[in-house]
């Protein structure tokens, strides 16, 4: 069970679930009305496309996968373990994931797949960030792995057994938060179109940011003690 639940990693899943969910139906509301924040629906499709000698969605598809890839391979080398510890360099992760959106606007607006390509290598860095904390896997870009659990722990809850309620809570605001942020994206598209994306990327930048000062002063303080 979690012992304690930092409050920057809740706020910190929270918004960046928003934001997953924000890019997530930006791409669905897009020219190609396609998932960005995870990849199991795009391999389904992929397999399909290949099974039809469709070489163009195999290219386009084939991008998806490749730039996801590219964005968890960047994250592994810019923070190193999987492990959610404050003091690891999400600040910068979280800023190459903004550039990586803001990028991603006026090829989108272009209707061009490179777009798509860079929004999902931003959505691999920030899936592959997050990693797990206290034995809870914290993943921000996707919720079936949160449904899963949530679902798992009722099943238990009715059956009498004790359940971890801080990894409900922590489960349940990752949820509302990449919900909120589908949501939010539906208003910003009507008024933006593609470059709602704008959103999310500058949020990003904020949040990185923010962490990069929130650690410096706790460090601060720790030195100081």
């Amino acid at each position: 069970m979690i012992a304690k639940l930092p409050r920057w990693v809740l706020i910190g899943g929270g918004v960046l679930a928003f934001i997953a969910g924000m890019v997530n139906a930006i791409g669905f509301l897009g020219f190609r009305h396609m998932a960005v924040t995870h990849m199991t629906g795009t391999t389904s499709l992929f397999g399909i496309a290949v099974a039809q000698g469709d070489g163009g969605e195999m290219l386009h598809l084939g991008g998806l996968l490749l730039s996801f890839v590219a964005g968890c391979t960047l994250s592994g080398f810019v923070i190193g373990d999987g492990v959610l510890r404050l003091g690891r360099r999400y600040g910068v992760a979280l800023a190459i994931e903004s550039i990586l959106l803001f990028a991603a606007v006026p090829l989108l607006h272009e209707r061009s797949d490179y777009g798509l390509w860079l929004a999902s290598a931003a959505c691999g860095l920030q899936n592959a960030m997050a990693g797990t904390f206290s034995g809870a896997v914290v993943r921000t870009s996707h919720v079936s792995g949160i449904v899963t659990d949530l679902g798992t722990f009722f099943g238990q809850w009715l059956r009498g057994l004790a359940v971890d309620m801080r990894r409900i809570r922590l489960h349940g605001v990752l949820f509302a938060g990449f919900l909120c942020g589908g949501i939010a994206s539906v208003f910003a598209y009507t008024w933006w179109q593609e470059r709602a994306l704008l959103a999310p990327a500058a949020l990003t930048g904020v949040v990185g940011v923010t962490y990069a000062m929130y650690r410096h002063r706790r460090i601060g303080r720790e030195l100081d003690a």
